[in-house]
């Protein structure tokens, strides 16, 4: 990863759950430190939504001052984008009325919602339902444009259903899980791979471009979204 930022510059690195596995802050703290260290001198933020191998210890807060994270939900402008954060593994009414609010409020020219369990998935799990019933209408009505997700370890990129486009990445580097066929009344899955490898995004007024990119750093997959 950072041999390819080294020729495609980033503003953020943005996490989308399940940052630890050790159960162990000082562990986290000493892999995040060797793994991830170098953004510090690139300058290039940071922004990390938790997991539920996160909430197991102090409900996650011991990875909020190296993430980056004012809280278990927020939000973040970087340009012309304005991610809204969220945990979910609390889909309560008290996050999903803060969501409303956030939604309704912004101006930015791309919306971005970002939280670990998948609306929408076809791989060792499914659909998350609280997400589904409470902020997939959110989401919707409020002109989100793309939704990220983790929790399948796996890559999966879902047509666009009302506008907004949902991907999920969990190959961070976890053992991948294999894919299933998707019930019929979810979107429709347009790529569905097995792959370690992470997502670039780039930014501009007239389109959002996605790639999902390989450990070699080589793309395998690539889709633009327009306002």
């Amino acid at each position: 990863m950072r041999r390819f930022e080294a020729r495609n510059p980033a503003n953020l690195l943005l996490t989308v759950g399940d940052n630890d596995y050790t159960k162990s802050p000082g562990a986290f703290r000493d892999n995040w430190n060797r793994s991830f260290g170098w953004l510090r001198e690139a300058e290039i933020g940071v922004a990390g939504a938790l997991g539920n191998h996160d909430v197991e210890v102090e409900a996650g807060r011991y990875q909020f001052e190296l993430l980056q994270m004012p809280g278990p939900r927020y939000r973040r402008k970087v340009g012309n984008v304005e991610l809204f954060v969220l945990n979910s593994n609390a889909v309560d009414d008290a996050q999903t009325r803060w969501l409303a609010g956030a939604l309704k409020t912004s101006r930015a020219r791309w919306k971005i919602a970002v939280f670990h369990h998948p609306a929408f998935t076809c791989g060792a799990y499914r659909a998350h339902p609280g997400v589904v019933a409470r902020w997939v209408p959110l989401l919707e009505r409020h002109r989100v444009r793309l939704v990220l997700s983790g929790h399948d370890h796996n890559y999966q990129r879902f047509a666009a259903r009302r506008g907004v486009t949902y991907v999920v990445h969990g190959g961070g580097g976890a053992h991948l899980y294999p894919l299933e066929s998707c019930p019929s009344f979810y979107p429709r899955r347009v790529v569905g791979r097995a792959l370690h490898g992470w997502l670039y995004l780039r930014a501009t007024e007239r389109a959002l471009v996605v790639k999902a990119i390989g450990p070699a750093g080589r793309s395998r997959d690539a889709f633009s979204i327009y306002p």
